[in-house]
């Protein structure tokens, strides 16, 4: 049966397209033995290991396998390791869906502990549970996160063009040689728009016609199994979850709080800020907190949103509403920062707040009234403009930070 594993793995490294890689790929590396790569369903998680392995690693030394294969029902995967190890000579094993295997992560730390001269790769699911718990795994080696695509991927997976990401600094201090590389781009501003609920996942380069479909797969595949399966919630409770994130569909995100969600949904307090924790951790929701110190630290105050612009557009259509702009130009903006690996909070002063400099957003009309108290350390994010000026950025250069 294991040589089956390999049989299939060889096939997929053979049918693995390394035209065009996300933006991750440059700094993955497997320096440590242990290494996990997780971020939420759809992601692409499985296709950047394989074109690692395809790339970097020489494939007869290797496997690729998903831990929700039938096998593993039945046998245990430490015995796995050994017969591959002692048989087949493989050093690097890659392990997909690891949170679907029971007991995962003890077995890897096992297996970790157990053969000092291999490197162990998995991947999963955000809600890995990689810090609680007797089995820390983060502490053995390095967790590298992976987001939706930002429009610079969505460009250059659909060979538009292959600009290199900027920085934040490159934004806020070198915008001009920003803008001046990007001019060259024919129609960007048509592209942003059709990114904007159509490129955040990558398998939109599959087929167009059924990607809000697929879309809604992950919802349900996310809720059933997933938050079924690690979080132990009875079934007929998931429907609630299901509920929540269509409620929020509908709702902008300044007017959504826990009392009204709880109220909507009928359920208590308690139970829906649990539902929206999980619902964040499985890449379904974002939630953003003011920056806050001292004892305003202990006070929840949040904006809730879906967590990327496709799921608004999905969700929308499902249930027949259309997203406001607004909340889409927002959540665009939240999400290239954050997936760029920059902190943001919600802000008072302006709309968001990163590393103490506030951002306003808004469409090309949008006046400095809001920040005009605060000139020196403030922008205003601006859709439908191609070029910025001393205190306006375009939003859609956002999307080139990853």
């Amino acid at each position: 049966m294991v040589s089956n594993f390999i049989t299939t793995y060889k096939r997929l490294i053979q049918h693995t397209d390394v035209t065009h890689h996300r933006s991750l790929y440059t700094y993955f590396n497997l320096n440590n033995r242990l290494t996990g790569l997780i971020g939420p369903r759809g992601t692409g998680k499985t296709t950047l290991l394989l074109q690692f392995i395809k790339e970097n690693l020489e494939t007869d030394e290797c496997i690729y396998v998903s831990l929700d294969n039938i096998y593993f029902t039945q046998n245990n995967l430490i015995e796995f390791v050994n017969e591959l190890y002692d048989l087949y000579g493989v050093r690097y094993f890659f392990f997909d869906e690891a949170h679907k295997y029971p007991e995962w992560n003890q077995e890897l730390k096992n297996i970790y502990d157990s053969y000092p001269d291999i490197k162990v790769v998995f991947s999963g699911s955000s809600s890995l549970d990689l810090i609680k718990g007797s089995y820390d795994l983060s502490r053995r080696g390095v967790i590298y996160r992976i987001g939706g695509m930002s429009f610079r991927e969505y460009l250059l997976f659909n060979n538009i063009c292959n600009i290199p990401p900027f920085t934040m600094n490159d934004l806020l201090r070198d915008r001009f040689t920003c803008e001046s590389v990007i001019s060259s781009i024919k129609m960007i501003m048509g592209h942003f728009k059709h990114y904007m609920g159509n490129g955040y996942y990558p398998f939109f380069l599959e087929d167009s016609s059924s990607y809000s479909q697929k879309i809604q797969r992950i919802i349900e595949k996310t809720i059933y199994e997933d938050i079924s399966n690690n979080y132990k919630l009875k079934t007929e409770n998931l429907i609630n979850l299901k509920r929540i994130i269509s409620y929020m569909a509908t709702i902008p995100p300044g007017e959504l709080n826990t009392n009204n969600i709880s109220r909507r949904i009928g359920l208590d307090n308690k139970t829906i800020d649990n539902y929206l924790s999980i619902l964040q951790e499985t890449g379904l929701i974002q939630l953003l907190v003011k920056n806050r110190s001292g004892s305003s630290m202990l006070k929840r105050n949040e904006k809730i949103f879906l967590d990327n612009t496709d799921l608004y557009k999905s969700i929308g259509e499902e249930i027949g509403f259309e997203t406001p702009v607004g909340t889409m130009r927002e959540i665009f903006f939240i999400k290239m920062i954050i997936n760029s690996g920059n902190k943001i909070h919600f802000s008072e002063t302006g709309d968001y707040d990163i590393n103490g400099i506030n951002f306003e957003i808004g469409g090309k009309n949008k006046s400095l009234k809001q920040i005009k108290s605060n000139l020196d350390n403030s922008f205003l994010v601006k859709d439908d403009i191609v070029t910025g000026s001393k205190y306006e950025i375009p939003l859609y250069m956002f999307g080139f930070l990853y």
